[in-house]
C-alpha cells in the first residue's frame, strides 16, 4: 500500500511569503504617505492627477521592488545574524527601487512632487529594514533579560585583529550566556578607547584588578603572534586570578582566517614553561629521509607515534612501525593512514628482543635509517624489575643494532635519556649500556673490526652471524621528560586532580627538564642529520622545572587552589629516584653544531673488548633472572651507576 508524502514548506519559505506581503504592502504605503504628507494629510486636498499616477504605477512598482529585493537576496538570509552585509544589501535594493520610481514615473510623462519621491524612498528603507533586523534585536533583548543574572563576564587579552573577530563571534552567538566586558591589551595608545563597546581598560598589570572589578570568570588569550615569553609571562598573571583561561593555538589560525571561540583550547602546562620555538632545518631533514626506507622501533609510544609522524610529513620512501603492543600500533597506524594516505606504511608487531624476528624485518625490508626508540623507561618499575630493563633495553638495543649492520643500514639513532648520566636506578644504566652499545658499534666499524661483534652474538643463538657490511653511522640522541609522554607526570597529575587529589609529589625540590614531544622528535630528526658517526647528540631542555612548581600550575589551571581545593602530598623519592638529572657526564664537554639546541658529549672511553665481556655476562644474568648477580654487574660495567639505598 503505498502512502502519499505530506506536503511539506521549509519555515525560510513561509517568513520568505509574509515578508513579501508586507513589503508589498509597506512600499504601496510608503508612497501614498509621501503623497499625503505632501498635502498636509488631508486626502481630499490631493489633486486627481497624482492619484492618478499613484495608483497607475503602485502594484508594478511594488512587484518590481519585491524581485529587486529577491535578486539582493532579502527573502533568503539569516536574519537573526543579520549584520553589516545584510544592512548594505537593502541600501542597495531600496536606493535602486527609488531611482527606478522616479525615472519610471517621468518616462511616462507624470511628473509627482518631490516629497513623494523622497518620504517615500525613506520610508520604504526603514520598513525593509526594521522588520528584518527587528528578530535579532527582540532575541538580544530577550537574552540579556533571560541571562541578566547569569551572564558569564569574560576579559578578552588582545585588541588585535583576533581578539576583534573573538569579540564579534562572541557577540553573535545569541545563545551564549558568554559576554566580554572588558580588554586587555599593552598598546597604550588603545587605553581608554572602546572596540564595539567594550572598553580597552588597560595592560597587563591591570588584569587582577579588572578581574575583580568586572566580576570575570573567563580570561580569552587571542594575541596568537605574541612569543612564548610573553605568553608565559601574561598567562602566569591569568593563572593568578583563578579563572578559566582560553588560548588560540597560534598565529597560523590568522593566516587561514580560522579564527572563532570554537578554536580556543584551554591553557596546556606547556604554554606556562614559555619556551622559544625550537627552530630545525626542515629541508635538511627532509633530504636526509626523503626517499628513504625508514624504520622506527617503539614506533606506537609516545617519541615514536611523533616520530612516525614527523617523517611521514617528509615523503619517505617507505615507513616501518615495528612496535610491541599492538594497540599502540593500530591507533598509529589508522592516523598516518588517515593524515598521509599515499604513505607506503608497513606497521610490524614484533620485540626487539627477539633476535629472529629483528633479523626477519632488516632482511626483508632493508631499512635505511633506523631510529630506535623502543625502551622500558619507567624508573620504578624498571627497579622492581631490574633483568626486564636490560634485556629490553640493552640486550635489545645490541640485537636491534647488529641486525641493522649486518643488512647495510646507513644511519642508527638511538633515543637516550638524562638518566643515563651518573644513572642512580638501573633504568637510567640499561640506557647509558645502550649508549656504549651505539659507541662500540660504530668504534669497530670505524677501525674494520666488527668481526669482534660476533662473539658476543655467538651468545644471540638465535640471530645468525653472517659478513657485517661495517657501513653503519651510529649515534644517539640525549634528552630529558617531555611533556605528555607516556613516562612524564602530567598525565599522572590530571588523573589525580580529575580525581579530587591528593596530588603527589615525591620532594618540594626535586626538578627535570622537560620539552615538549615535538620539539624532542624535531630536534633528534636534526640531530640525525648532522650524525657523522659514534656522538652522543644532547638537547637543550631549557631551565629545570620544580616538579612542585608544576603540580601547582596544574591545579591552578584546572580551576582549583593549591593545598585548598586539591591537596598536595609529598611521598618521598622512589627508589632510584634523583632530586635533579644531569645532561653531561663530569668527563664529557660538549661542542656546539649548526643549531644552538644541540651539542654533541664528547663520548668517554671504553674498553669495547671488556665492555662486549660484560655484555655477554650481563645477557646471560638477565635471561636467568639473576637480580642481584645482573645488578652487580651493571654497577661494573656502568662505572657512574650507584644504586640509590631503599
Amino acid at each position: 500500500m503505498s502512502k502519499t508524502r505530506a506536503f511539506y514548506v521549509e519555515h525560510w519559505k513561509v517568513i520568505a511569503f509574509f515578508l513579501i506581503i508586507y513589503d508589498f504592502v509597506t512600499i504601496a504605503f510608503s508612497y501614498f504617505f509621501g503623497l499625503w504628507l505632501r498635502f498636509d494629510f488631508h486626502f481630499l486636498l490631493i489633486p486627481e492627477k497624482y492619484l492618478a499616477v499613484y495608483y497607475k504605477f503602485i502594484v508594478p512598482f511594488a512587484i518590481l521592488s519585491i524581485a529587486i529585493y529577491w535578486f539582493m537576496k532579502l527573502y533568503r538570509s539569516i536574519w537573526r545574524f543579520a549584520s553589516y552585509n545584510e544592512l548594505i544589501n537593502i541600501a542597495i535594493a531600496t536606493f535602486t527601487c527609488g531611482a527606478l520610481n522616479y525615472i519610471l514615473t517621468r518616462l511616462f510623462g507624470a511628473r509627482m512632487p518631490v516629497s513623494y519621491h523622497v518620504i517615500g524612498f525613506l520610508l520604504q528603507v526603514m520598513f525593509a529594514a526594521v522588520v528584518r533586523f527587528s528578530y535579532r534585536f527582540i532575541l538580544l533583548l530577550k537574552r540579556q533579560q533571560r541571562n541578566s543574572k547569569n551572564n558569564t563576564n569574560v576579559m578578552l587579552i588582545g585588541a588585535g585583529d583576533a581578539g576583534l573577530t573573538i569579540l564579534r563571534d562572541i557577540n553573535k552567538n545569541i545563545e551564549s550566556t558568554a559576554r566580554v566586558v572588558c580588554i586587555i591589551d599593552d598598546n597604550t595608545n588603545k587605553y581608554g578607547r572602546y572596540i564595539d563597546g567594550v572598553p580597552v581598560v588597560g595592560g597587563r598589570d591591570d588584569i587582577l584588578k579588572n578581574v575583580e572589578k568586572y566580576n570575570i570568570s573567563k580570561i580569552y588569550y587571542a594575541i596568537p603572534s605574541s612569543t612564548n615569553a610573553q605568553k608565559r609571562d601574561i598567562l602566569n598573571i591569568c593563572r593568578e586570578t583563578g579563572c578559566e583561561i582560553k588560548v588560540l593555538p597560534g598565529i597560523q589560525q590568522i593566516v587561514n582566517g580560522d579564527v572563532s571561540v570554537s578554536m580556543m583550547k584551554n591553557v596546556a602546562i606547556e604554554d606556562l614553561l614559555g619556551r622559544d620555538v625550537v627552530n630545525v632545518n626542515n629541508e635538511e631533514i627532509a633530504d636526509f629521509v626523503r626517499d628513504k626506507v625508514v624504520m622506527v622501533t617503539g614506533g606506537g609510544g609516545s617519541i615514536g607515534s611523533e616520530l612516525c609522524r614527523q617523517i611521514s610529513k617528509h615523503h619517505p620512501k617507505q615507513l616501518i612501525i615495528f612496535e610491541i603492543y599492538e594497540n599502540n600500533a593500530y591507533d598509529i597506524q589508522q592516523e598516518l593512514v588517515r593524515e598521509y594516505p599515499k604513505l607506503n606504511l608497513v606497521v610490524l608487531i614484533g620485540s626487539v628482543r627477539d633476535s629472529k624476528r629483528i633479523d626477519q624485518v632488516f632482511d626483508r625490508y632493508r631499512p635505511q635509517i633506523v631510529f630506535h626508540a623502543a625502551a622500558h623507561k619507567h624508573v620504578p618499575l624498571m627497579e622492581t624489575s631490574p633483568c626486564e630493563a636490560i634485556k629490553n633495553n640493552t640486550i635489545g638495543t645490541f640485537k636491534t643494532a647488529y641486525a641493522a649492520t649486518k643488512y647495510g643500514t646507513e644511519r642508527f639513532v638511538l633515543i637516550s635519556t638524562d638518566k643515563a648520566v651518573n644513572p642512580t636506578n638501573i633504568m637510567g644504566a640499561s640506557k647509558r649500556m645502550c649508549e656504549m652499545v651505539i659507541q662500540t658499534f660504530a668504534k669497530l666499524i670505524q677501525n674494520n673490526e666488527t668481526d669482534k661483534l660476533a662473539v658476543v652474538e655467538d651468545c644471540f643463538s638465535e640471530m645468525s652471524a653472517e659478513h657485517l657490511e661495517g657501513k653503519t653511522e651510529f649515534v644517539a640522541v640525549r634528552f630529558g621528560n617531555v611533556l605528555g609522554s607516556n613516562g612524564s607526570v602530567i598525565p599522572l597529575f590530571k588523573k589525580q586532580i580529575e580525581a579530587g587529589g591528593p596530588v603527589t609529589v615525591t620532594h618540594p625540590d626535586i626538578i627535570r627538564y622537560f620539552m615538549t614531544i615535538p620539539e624532542a622528535v624535531s630536534l633528534v630528526l636534526q640531530a640525525g642529520v648532522y650524525a657523522k658517526g659514534g656522538e652522543i647528540f644532547i638537547l637543550d631542555m631549557g631551565e629545570p622545572v620544580k616538579i612542585d612548581t608544576l603540580a601547582r600550575n596544574l591545579i591552578k589551571l584546572s580551576g582549583f587552589k593549591p593545598d585548598e581545593d586539591i591537596k598536595i602530598v609529598y611521598t618521598g623519592l622512589r627508589p632510584g629516584e634523583k632530586l635533579y638529572e644531569e645532561k653531561l657526564m663530569d668527563a664529557e664537554g660538549n661542542k656546539k653544531t649548526e643549531n644552538d639546541l644541540i651539542y654533541i658529549g664528547e663520548p668517554l672511553e671504553i674498553d669495547e673488548d671488556v665492555f662486549l665481556k660484560q655484555l655477554k655476562e650481563l645477557y646471560e644474568a638477565s635471561y636467568d633472572n639473576d637480580e642481584e648477580k645482573l645488578l652487580k654487574l651493571s654497577a661494573e660495567t656502568v662505572v657512574t651507576y650507584t644504586r640509590s639505598e631503599e
